[in-house]
């Protein structure tokens, strides 16, 4: 009997240990089939890099690595931003508008805008060499919000109050257990128009467009994709495979070979964006939008 279990042992350990971690080898099961490329799917070097800004913007590091990685790598010989944002906080905006910058010092960069490019993704958007709308985008929305809740009333209610230390008179500004004073929504307004003077100025020299007539294409006003380019917040309506063409027309690419969508990074980067969402409903920001 010893002999014989020591015969079968490779057999017996394997199938007793799926039925102690049933689960678990299901999990690994269902990620290989979503995961594994298809026996169809060729492995060639892509030319052309294809980069997603979708959703809120409140961390721009993942997108600002992508960038960066295709501007570095001389095999990519252009970049397509595709954008479906409603916009976000400025530094992130900012951080990718730069990125785009540097990068279109070394290739070519389109935007392509396939749902709606405002506030700050269209502040990321600014510095590329085209930027393609669908005609069903939404367009613009180029101003500055802070906004913060007034819990005041409630804590009273439940009998709540707050104990403050502080050094400066403005140091308490944004707090929302009170209704604000008139000198802190002051202070508070120097800062949101100095954001708005930069992020208008922004526009105008990367589109070229006259600062002096800001309220016609700025002013937080929101546009149809051909009311933006009536007013030069884009170069051209189209759909997509548009944006691609112009790409590849750019780039001089004769045989274009795009970039494969990561499904895993797909998945986390959706679970990051509604992670940021939910912190940042609760809090105070100032957002471009």
């Amino acid at each position: 009997m010893e002999f014989l279990k020591k015969v079968f042992l490779p057999i017996t350990l394997p199938i007793k240990f799926i039925q102690e971690h049933f689960k678990a080898s299901v999990f690994v099961l269902i990620l290989f089939l979503i995961f594994a490329p298809n026996e169809n799917q060729h492995y060639r070097y892509n030319n052309l890099q294809k980069i997603d800004l979708v959703g809120p913007i409140f961390d721009a590091k993942t997108v600002v690595e992508q960038i960066d990685k295709a501007t570095a790598n001389n095999d990519i010989k252009g970049i397509l931003l595709s954008v479906d944002s409603p916009g976000g906080a400025v530094a992130p905006s900012i951080e990718i508008a730069y990125a785009i910058k540097r990068a279109t010092t070394k290739k070519p960069v389109v935007v392509y805008a396939k749902g709606t490019i405002a506030s700050g993704s269209y502040y990321a958007s600014i510095w590329a060499d085209k930027i393609i709308s669908n005609p069903g985008s939404m367009v613009g929305s180029i101003g500055v919000i802070m906004q913060g809740a007034d819990f005041s009333e409630l804590m009273n209610k439940i009998g709540i109050k707050s104990q403050i230390v502080k050094a400066g008179k403005y140091k308490q500004v944004g707090t929302a257990d009170r209704a604000w004073e008139d000198y802190e929504i002051n202070e508070l307004n120097k800062v949101i128009q100095g954001t708005y003077d930069m992020f208008s100025k922004d526009v105008a020299d990367a589109r070229g467009l006259d600062i002096n007539k800001r309220d016609t294409y700025a002013n937080a006003h929101i546009f149809t994709a051909a009311q933006a380019k009536e007013v030069g917040l884009i170069d051209q309506l189209g759909v997509e495979t548009d944006a691609k063409n112009e790409l590849v027309k750019l780039s001089g690419v004769k045989s274009p070979v795009w970039n494969e969508e990561d499904k895993f990074e797909k998945i986390i980067d959706k679970l990051s964006a509604s992670t940021s969402v939910m912190l940042y409903t609760y809090f105070p920001q100032l957002t471009l939008r």
